[in-house]
C-alpha cells in the first residue's frame, strides 16, 4: 500500500510538472495572461483530465521564467527593459497619486504581448478620470475585481491607454492600499510592487549588470 500511494504521488508530481510546462509555454508562445486558462488548455492538449493534478500558479509562473531563459532569451529581456523604462516615465507622471509597478513587467515575466501594469491610489476615483482627460489621453474604462486581503474583496476602476506603442493597465485603489497591496492570484500573498525611486534602482542594477557582461 506505501509503495502505491508513492507511485500515484510521484504520477500525480510528474502530471502537474507536464501541465506546468505546457501552461507556460501557452503563455509564453500565445499571449495568454490568465493562469486558470492557460493550466486548462494544457490539460486539454496533454489529455490529462484529473483536477488534482492541475498545477499552482506559482508552478506555472516558474515553468514560464525557464521557458523564458531557455528558449526566448535576448528578445525577452529587450522587452522588460523597455517596459521597465516606460514604466518609469510613467509613474513620474501618474506622481499625484502614488503609483506603482506590479505585475510581469516588475516580476520580470513580461513579453511582447504584455501591458503595463500600474496601482494608482486615490479616495476619488474620478480624480484619476479627471486627470486623464485633462492630459488628452484616449482611454478604455473598466471594473476589476481584487481581494484586498483575506476577507475583503472589491471593484476597481481600470483605465487602458497606449503610450509609446505600449499598453498601459492602470487601476484605481484606495489610498490605503499604499500601506498593503492587495492580493496577489498567484499566490494570494501581497502583490509585489515597485515605486518610481525602486524601478529606477532595479533598472540602474541590471543595465550596469548587462554593461558588465557585454564588456570584452
Amino acid at each position: 500500500m506505501h509503495r502505491a500511494r508513492q507511485h500515484a504521488e510521484t504520477r500525480a508530481r510528474e502530471r502537474r510538472h507536464r501541465l506546468a510546462h505546457e501552461a507556460a509555454r501557452l503563455m509564453a508562445e500565445g499571449g495568454i495572461r490568465d493562469f486558470h486558462l492557460a493550466k486548462r488548455k494544457a490539460a486539454s492538449r496533454l489529455g490529462i483530465h484529473d483536477d488534482a493534478s492541475l498545477p499552482r500558479n506559482r508552478e506555472i509562473e516558474d515553468a514560464l521564467r525557464e521557458y523564458q531563459r531557455l528558449f526566448v532569451g535576448a528578445g525577452q529581456v529587450d522587452a522588460v527593459r523597455e517596459r521597465r523604462e516606460a514604466a518609469a516615465r510613467a509613474l513620474a507622471f501618474f506622481e499625484p497619486f502614488a503609483p506603482r509597478l506590479v505585475g510581469p513587467v516588475l516580476e520580470g515575466t513580461a513579453d511582447a504581448h504584455s501591458a503595463v501594469m500600474l496601482h494608482l491610489h486615490a479616495d476619488d476615483p474620478e480624480s484619476v478620470a479627471r486627470f486623464i482627460e485633462a492630459h488628452g489621453i484616449p482611454a478604455e474604462s473598466r471594473m476589476r475585481r481584487l481581494r484586498l486581503d483575506r476577507q475583503r474583496t472589491g471593484d476597481f476602476d481600470v483605465w487602458l491607454f497606449a503610450a509609446e506603442g505600449l499598453g498601459f493597465d492602470a487601476t484605481v485603489l484606495p489610498e490605503a492600499c499604499i500601506r498593503q497591496a492587495p492580493l496577489s492570484a498567484i499566490d494570494e500573498k501581497p502583490m509585489q510592487r515597485a515605486s518610481r525611486a525602486q524601478l529606477e534602482r532595479l533598472i540602474a542594477v541590471e543595465y550596469d549588470g548587462d554593461q558588465d557582461r557585454r564588456a570584452p
